[in-house]
């Protein structure tokens, strides 16, 4: 398994351009919020466990194997967007999904824009990983600027 500082070092290398990097911090958690909005309008479960809370446990233990300290960091971001989502299936209902696949439309869209500014293919085209890698770049941006240790092994 690579190192948490592989992964956002190669990530860092298709995301040099600022006005990328500002797309990035603009499109990404909408992305994530939509992805699990999407998991929860799934027929399965109730406001506790379902499809949505099981993929943010799984995240959470992926998160964990790479940087406990940037788990922890995400744990509260987690619970954030698990009660947005929540929030808006409850109050929206049918039109939750619809919603959800707008916003992520749109958020992608802004993504490859930003990639086309940068003049390189998104990371998840070499490995689909970087997908959850993608909210762990920013939150070690902001660890970073508060001078903290991400963490994780520094070999791989």
């Amino acid at each position: 398994m690579k190192s948490i500082h592989t992964w956002l070092a190669e990530y860092n290398d298709s995301h040099q351009n600022p006005a990328n990097k500002r797309l990035h911090w603009l499109c990404v958690p909408p992305i994530v919020i939509t992805v699990f909005g999407a998991l929860r309008a799934l027929p399965s479960g109730d406001a506790l466990l379902n499809p949505a809370t099981v993929m943010a446990a799984l995240a959470l233990i992926y998160y964990f194997l790479l940087s406990w300290r940037l788990a922890l960091g995400i744990v509260p971001l987690l619970m954030l967007v698990l009660w947005l989502v929540e929030t808006s299936h409850a109050a929206l209902g049918f039109w939750h999904l619809p919603l959800m696949a707008a916003v992520f439309v749109l958020a992608w869209i802004g993504q490859f824009v930003g990639h086309r500014i940068e003049g390189k293919k998104p990371s998840f085209f070499k490995d689909i990983q970087f997908l959850m890698i993608g909210p762990l770049w920013l939150l070690a941006d902001l660890y970073r600027r508060a001078d903290l240790d991400l963490g994780g092994r520094q070999y791989g």
